[in-house]
């Protein structure tokens, strides 16, 4: 029985493996660990890669996000504006800065902040949107500008899914707003070896006030006017990245392709039971999600076939315990709901084989009792 892995570093490893151990050889002997000349000059290859004046380390994906949103001046009784559909840093940083997370429904092809809920949403305390790139999306921005600067909000890009991404005017996802914020949490399309994250900015102003903030508030060293976090990236996974870097427009074509034979393989089949994503100019799939009303028996049946998926996500954040407080109730908002109780990523990796590809449509058509469309793709591979 052939394997399919949601993600395969390994064969990602087995590529750079040279170039990884001599970069991360060179922090060794330089013994400077943390932020540093390795960490500066991932910065500039981030910025120039993003289509930003500057980059800012950070520890991971979670505390971009935070400390864009505390250089933006969020704090206690204001709203940010959200998706409901996200992992849960979206809404958890909100609320550990004591701000109040206004929850909107997505969109149900782009699974995407819908930009036209945001009117319904405007309030006094109202602060800032934070809308998230998901799966490798950009969202709608135009409608989050247009209302951010009419009313004087502040825009953080939630865009850890979705480096070398781009909306439909080919903006790079991060540089929309005031500050982008990305993860390189090791299952991203740009992985680190551990925790690692980057926000980006083209204000100079934000910029400082990110890179003081990422050492407690402190400037000059020891003196604090404000309060800031650890938040510092270590040269390690600056080294890392920076190797990865070099590699990222490649990978991204090759999910691009599977993307692609995914599709191609699907309509072959005829699956109308099956709802591919929905594609767009600068789509990078760092997920392909698809949806079906059968989703939990679809996932166990290809777990008994070796395949490997993932629910993104099974609970809405309006929906999580922890926000119960704020009153929202099961029903809300229908499309994300729907999503939650539909979606299943399938591996979509640049190293995926066609024939990998070729077993996983075929299994969800036996999963469906339909003939495979993947066979041929197995034949010219074996």
């Amino acid at each position: 029985m052939m394997k399919v892995p949601l993600l395969d570093l390994t064969a990602q490893y087995q590529t750079i493996r040279w170039e990884i151990r001599t970069a991360i050889e060179r922090v060794c002997e330089s013994q400077n660990f943390i932020l540093g000349p390795e960490v500066a000059a991932l910065e500039q290859e981030i910025a120039s890669f993003c289509g930003a004046r500057y980059a800012v380390g950070v520890s991971s994906g979670t505390d971009a996000l935070l400390v864009a949103l505390m250089a933006a001046g969020i704090g206690p009784d204001d709203e940010v504006i959200t998706s409901t559909f996200s992992f849960f840093a979206t809404g958890g940083v909100i609320a550990r800065l004591g701000a109040r997370p206004i929850f909107v429904d997505i969109e149900t092809e782009s699974f995407n902040l819908d930009a036209e809920e945001l009117r319904s949403k405007v309030s006094q305390r109202t602060k800032a949107i934070l809308p998230v790139h998901l799966f490798g999306r950009c969202a709608g921005m135009d409608a989050v500008l247009e209302s951010a600067r009419r009313h004087g909000w502040a825009v953080i890009e939630d865009a850890a899914q979705s480096i070398g991404a781009r909306d439909y005017q080919g903006r790079p996802a991060g540089s929309i707003g005031d500050i982008g914020c990305f993860s390189f949490f090791p299952s991203k399309n740009l992985g680190a070896f551990g925790d690692a994250g980057m926000a980006i900015t083209n204000d100079a102003k934000l910029a400082e006030k990110l890179r003081v903030l990422r050492v407690h508030g402190g400037k000059p060293k020891y003196h604090h006017r404000i309060i800031g976090g650890n938040f510092r990236l270590d040269a390690l996974q600056a080294a890392v990245l920076r190797v990865k870097l070099k590699y990222l427009s490649l990978w991204t074509e090759a999910r691009r392709r599977n993307a692609a034979r995914y599709r191609e393989l699907f309509s072959q089949a005829a699956l109308s039971q099956v709802v591919l994503p929905q594609d767009a100019p600068g789509h990078i799939y760092n997920q392909f999600v698809i949806r079906c009303a059968e989703r939990d028996a679809l996932q166990a049946f290809l777990r008994r076939k070796n395949i490997e998926s993932e629910i993104y996500y099974p609970v809405p954040l309006h929906l999580q315990e922890c926000f119960e407080h704020l009153g929202y109730r099961q029903g809300r908002f229908p499309r994300a709901e729907a999503a939650a109780e539909q979606v299943l990523a399938l591996p979509i990796y640049p190293e995926l084989s066609e024939a990998q590809q070729g077993y996983v449509v075929d299994r969800i058509c036996e999963f469906y009792g339909q003939q495979g469309a993947g066979v041929s793709a197995i034949r010219q591979a074996s």
